[in-house]
């Protein structure tokens, strides 16, 4: 027995099905602070979708408004084309994890994900059935009779996630789940909570300030600022392609270059991005391809990260310029270049893109 029914998910965005979730024109206000401004967004049935942004940016206000613990102050919320705006939190067909688990420590593993079942007054046979299931699905179907106390914190956040699977949501809530954990095992996590989500098919929405996470995890990402959205896309598009200053500059490292200093170096009259793993190092007398573009620069810095060496350019002009090698070639820090070399930064023009 599946610990949920499984429904079509909808990933093309046709007229076929409602988005899994739509938000209309939603602001949220606290007083005379203004969390949430304007919102329209829309979370197509079945994908696996993150809101990213610094603390303070808006995306667990979001969170929260769909899972009906806050109102919007003006604005509608709709769950497979049904409008939930002014209905309660337990007669909406989502649920939601916590980073901090929420696992009633008094209780057996079996009990805890048994909870919302209980509550429902499903019969004891069948909670059985579709605990056993539940905790199949999360790889943990030989803790049943242990206490939270005694599971790592990666099994924990399993069984937090197996006790919100069980109530067949239509939409799955994350709010910052592995923020808790060990990086190693925050990586491990990822990529469970990646596979069981295209195994049930169900939506998930996912709040993370990670870009790392944000971008390993999902089909789209959303990224916040100041209550706003600034971007929507694939992984792919909003960091090759980032629509803003801010995007650029929160996913990961950029190479912003103002429009004077954009239309000399790449031809491109406007401010442009480029991505330091993009650009790379090459001897003064090395060639260059026609739809190349290099400026010549003294390496100021050479910072070793393990798997790269991070290099900054500076120009003639000042312009500072920072290029990311992969260490594929080498084992140590030894490079061809050193601090104080004379290099030329080169990168393929498709790779530069323009910032509004």
């Amino acid at each position: 027995m599946s610990v949920i029914d499984t429904r079509t998910p909808y990933l093309d965005g046709g007229a076929s099905a409602p988005a899994g979730v739509s938000l209309q024109g939603v602001d949220k206000r606290f007083g005379d602070f203004t969390a949430v401004r304007s919102l329209d967004l829309e979370v197509r049935s079945g994908e696996f979708f993150s809101m990213l942004g610094p603390s303070g940016s808006g995306k667990t206000t979001v969170l929260r408004m769909i899972a009906g613990f806050e109102q919007p102050t003006t604005g509608t919320i709709a769950l497979g084309g049904k409008d939930v705006t002014n209905i309660a939190p337990f007669d909406r067909e989502v649920n939601t994890v916590f980073q901090d688990y929420a696992l009633f420590p008094h209780m057996t593993i079996a009990e805890n994900v048994a909870y919302g079942l209980r509550v429902r007054r499903v019969s004891k046979s069948i909670r059985r059935e579709r605990v056993q299931a539940a905790l199949e699905q999360v790889r943990l179907g030989h803790v049943a009779d242990r206490k939270p106390s005694q599971l790592s914190g990666g099994q924990r956040q399993r069984i937090a996630l197996a006790r919100a699977l069980i109530l067949q949501p239509r939409v799955l809530l994350l709010d910052e789940p592995l923020g808790a954990l060990d990086k190693q095992l925050r990586e491990q996590m990822q990529l469970e909570l990646k596979q069981i989500q295209r195994e049930i098919g169900i939506t998930f929405i996912f709040v993370t300030h990670d870009q790392e996470e944000a971008l390993t995890l999902s089909d789209r990402v959303a990224v916040f600022n100041e209550g706003r959205i600034e971007q929507i896309g694939t992984p792919t598009e909003v960091y090759e392609r980032p629509a803003t200053p801010f995007v650029a500059g929160f996913l990961g490292i950029s190479n912003l270059l103002d429009a004077e200093v954009a239309k000399a170096v790449t031809g491109l009259d406007s401010l442009v991005s480029i991505r330091p793993e993009r650009i790379s190092l090459r001897t003064l007398d090395a060639s260059i391809s026609p739809d190349e573009r290099s400026v010549v620069g003294t390496i100021d810095e050479v910072v070793y990260t393990g798997p790269s060496t991070r290099f900054v350019v500076i120009d003639e002009t000042g312009m500072r310029l920072i290029a990311e090698v992969q260490n594929s070639g080498t084992s140590s820090t030894r490079h061809q270049f050193a601090r104080g070399a004379t290099v030329r930064a080169v990168w393929h023009k498709e790779h530069v893109a323009a910032v509004a």
